[in-house]
Parts: structure tokens; sequence; C-alpha cells
């Protein structure tokens, strides 16, 4: 067992040090740069597609909105990471590191963008009528790569549809344990059974769940953060000034703490929003919108308020009430749990111990509806379907009962490939999202609601979507919310 530790160790070293971090920065300023820095410029834009409609009430029934397209993928990227990853970053690189967390989710906004406007372009229909999509098939259809594609789904699966989701429940299990004392097994029956109602009720049925549970997760713990900023007022712009400091200060720059301090800013906010890593595309092409490009959008601002929200209120949690100590020489949820003790007495734990519940719970949706969709690209066998559902299930009680650190770093090992695979795939169709996003613009600057139409678009070939059938009734959408519009006013 020591030895294919020692083994994994180097292989994470491997790609995520030396290759992985490297390359996602890149690409992000790449397509940053490709795309005239839109994902900044069109920030109030972003915000109104949120609230688009999915059509009649008939038609909403089968359809997912890009708002519960959003909210899925917000449920899985802003787990425990978003709380122990910051107390990591900060306890290694220092207050500094938050600063390189901003920057790298400004950057990968852009890589989010392009990943999920492809997966729109090249998704396919389902007997529901609603839509599947994702890295494997616009690999398998855009690239014409099957094998790879076939290779991302396995790994998909693997990785977010089992193993994480057993790191989330031994999670939930340690924070119930510690607060409250319940017992590791009953809170392993209980995650088992609510799951179970809610993963064998369908992708719909995970949608809302998530819906419910990400809105009320991000209220609570900013309203938390907000509380012990106005408790901690004078604080604030001192820790401001030490982030800003340490991130570019002359002092830093001349020692080794400079480059570990930047090394875990991007580090812990790439694991954190995960842009341009794969996942959450396969959530992105469910949603139904009239143009690829406007989930794209939507998707990048999960990425924003994943860090500059969620992951800066976890920053602000730990250094404010603690700027004026020595340095504790605490990390991960143990830094969080400091201050929120400090702040809060005893009953700090118990909300700590809540808000980790919902950030896990959450994030077993988001990574179920992620390993459900590559099952479908797979094959449409509702036996193999429930089969993966029981393995969820049994992975949850695994995760709730046994230690499980060989796993998660077997887990972070898979996430790495998947987003090699996945950032090599958009990079080689960046002509295909490029293109897109061009009509997009075009059509926005003409102050039109932009609809799309695959022939609008000769690089995009082999697609199931967007043709004449889709764009009569977008048309004829967008005609009812115009007049819509004109009668409330």
């Amino acid at each position: 067992m020591q030895i294919l530790d020692t083994i994994l160790q180097m292989l994470l070293t491997l790609v995520w040090d030396y290759f992985l971090i490297y390359i996602l920065l890149i690409i992000g300023v790449y397509f940053t740069i490709k795309i005239r820095f839109s994902q900044f410029t069109h920030l109030k834009h972003m915000l109104s597609l949120l609230m688009e409609h999915t059509g009649t009430k008939e038609e909403s029934k089968k359809r997912i909105s890009s708002f519960g397209a959003f909210a899925v993928t917000s449920a899985s990227r802003v787990g425990s990471g978003n709380i122990a990853g910051v107390g990591v970053a900060i306890y290694l690189g220092g207050p500094g590191a938050v600063f390189w967390m901003w920057i790298i989710a400004l950057i990968g906004t852009a890589s989010c963008l392009i990943e999920n406007t492809l997966a729109q372009a090249y998704k396919n229909n389902t007997q529901e009528g609603s839509f599947r999509g994702g890295p494997a098939f616009y690999i398998a259809q855009g690239l014409k790569s099957k094998k790879l594609a076939l290779l991302f789904s396995v790994l998909m699966i693997i990785s977010y549809g089992l193993v994480f989701n057993s790191v989330q429940a031994n999670t939930i299990a340690h924070a119930m344990n510690t607060a409250f004392s319940v017992s590791n097994l009953n809170i392993a029956i209980d995650l088992a059974i609510f799951t179970l109602l809610i993963i064998f009720g369908g992708l719909k049925r995970v949608v809302k769940a998530s819906e419910v549970l990400f809105p009320l997760m991000a209220i609570l713990y900013l309203l938390t953060a907000l509380i012990i900023v106005v408790m901690n007022i004078s604080e604030v712009i001192p820790v401001f000034s030490l982030i800003i400091g340490e991130a570019l200060g002359l002092k830093e720059a001349t020692t080794g703490a400079f480059g570990v301090m930047v090394m875990q800013g991007i580090k812990r906010g790439l694991f954190s929003n995960e842009a341009g890593m794969g996942s959450t595309p396969n959530a992105g092409a469910a949603a139904y919108v009239s143009h690829p490009v406007k989930q794209g959008y939507i998707q990048s601002l999960g990425v924003l308020v994943d860090t500059l929200l969620i992951s800066s209120a976890t920053a602000f949690i730990i250094l404010l009430p603690q700027i004026n100590l020595p340095a504790s020489g605490t990390t991960g949820v143990a830094s969080v749990h400091l201050s929120m003790n400090m702040v809060f007495g005893e009953f700090g734990g118990y909300c700590l111990a809540i808000l980790v519940m919902i950030f896990s719970y959450s994030s077993i949706l988001g990574n179920y509806f992620y390993g459900e969709m590559n099952i479908k690209y797979m094959t449409d066998s509702k036996w193999i379907l429930n089969g993966f559902r029981c393995a969820v299930i049994v992975m949850l009680l695994y995760g709730s009962l046994a230690a499980i650190g060989f796993v998660w770093d077997l887990a972070d090992l898979f996430m790495g490939l998947l987003a090699l695979v996945n950032i090599s795939a958009i990079f080689l169709l960046r002509h295909v999202a490029l293109a897109l996003v061009k009509d997009y613009m075009q059509q926005l600057a003409k102050g039109k609601d932009p609809i799309f139409h695959r022939n609008s678009i000769p690089e995009l070939e082999d697609v199931e979507c967007w043709g004449d059938a889709e764009y009569r009734v977008f048309q004829r959408e967008l005609k009812c919310r115009e007049n819509n519009k004109k009668l409330d006013t």
C-alpha cells in the first residue's frame, strides 16, 4: 500500500504541479483575449440571462432552465473545498494567496464560457424532451474521437459520480459526528435514503433539489460572513491591505514564499471553480436556451460566484477575527472553526457543521448529475443507469463509515486526467467556439435577443439540435416575449 501511495503522489505532482495548472492558466488567458474580455464587460447581461423562461408551462415541465443548470453546477463546484481549500491556501501561501485565487477566477471564466458553449452546440435530444451533452459529446462529434469520448465518460463516472461522492459523505459524517455526536451509521443511512429518493426520480428532481439547496447554502454562508464582517468592521481595510500587500509586495517577490503563495492561490482556485476542467458542461448542456453562448455566459457567472463570493467569504471569515493574533497553526476546516468559535462561541461550531453538511450534500447531487449524463452518453439502458444509482448509494455508505484518504488522492488524479482531455478538446475546437461567440456578439450589437441556427456557423458539423424546427420555436418564443414586454410597458 505504501508503494501505491508513493506512486500516486508522484503522478499527482506530475499532472497537477508540472502540467495542468500552467496549461489551464495559459488557455484561460488565450480565450480571455480571444473573446475580448466579454466575460467582464457583459456582466449585467450575464445576470439577466439567469431569469430566462423555458417556454410554455407544459414545455417547461420537460426542460431544464438556464438557472436550473447553473444551480446544479454551482451546487457541485461549491463544496467543502470552498471552506477547507481556502483554509489550506492561507495556511500554506499566506493571505496573499487569496488575491491569486481572484485572478485565476477572472481568467477561468473565459475557459468556462468556451466549454459550456461547445456543450450546448453539440448537445443531443432525449426521449423525455430535454437535452444531454458535455465533453464526451463534443469530443465524439466535434473531434470525431469516440474512444477519447468514452475514456472521458468512464473517468467522469468514476471520479465525480462515485469517488467524490464518497468523500463528500465522509465530510458530512465527520462534521455531524464532531458537532452533534451523531453516529456515522445513522448519517450513512439518512444520506442513503434521502439521496435514493432524489436520484431515482431522475435528473429533473436532482435539478429541483439543487435549485433549493444552492441558494439556501449561498445565502446562509454569505450571511454568516457578513455578520463576521460587521462585527470586525474596523479590520476590513487592514485585511484587504494584507491580502494585496502580500500578493504584490516586493518582500515576498524576492523570496521563495512568493512562488508558494502564487501556486497555492492558483491551485486552490482551480480546484474550487473547476473552470476548463470539463465538469460543468455536463449540466450546462442540459439547459434550454436560444443560443449556445447564453449558457456559456451563465456558467461563467458560476465561476465568479464560487470564487469571488463563496471562497472570499471563507477568506474573510478566517482573516478578520484572527488578523491581530499570532499564527494559530490551524489549516483547512479547523481554521474556519477557530474563527467561528471566536465570533459565535460554541454555537459557531454547530453553525459550521450544518453549513458543511449543506455544502457537501449539494455537491453530491451535482456530482451525481455529471455521472448520469455520462452514463447516458454511453448507453440508454435503464438497467445500467439504475446500477449506477445503486453504486452511488453504496459509495455514500462506504464514505460515511470509512477512512478514504487514498481514494481522495485517486479521484484527484482522475480529475486531472479529465481536465487534460477536456482542455485539449476545447482548444482543438476553438474555431467552432469562437465562431459561436462572434455570431452571438454580432446579434447583441444589433440589439437582438440572440437565437441560433446551425447553418449560420459552417465550422459546426454533425450536430443534432439547432435545426429549422428549433429555430422556428425560438422565433415564436422571442415574439411572445417581445409582445409581453410591450404589454408591460
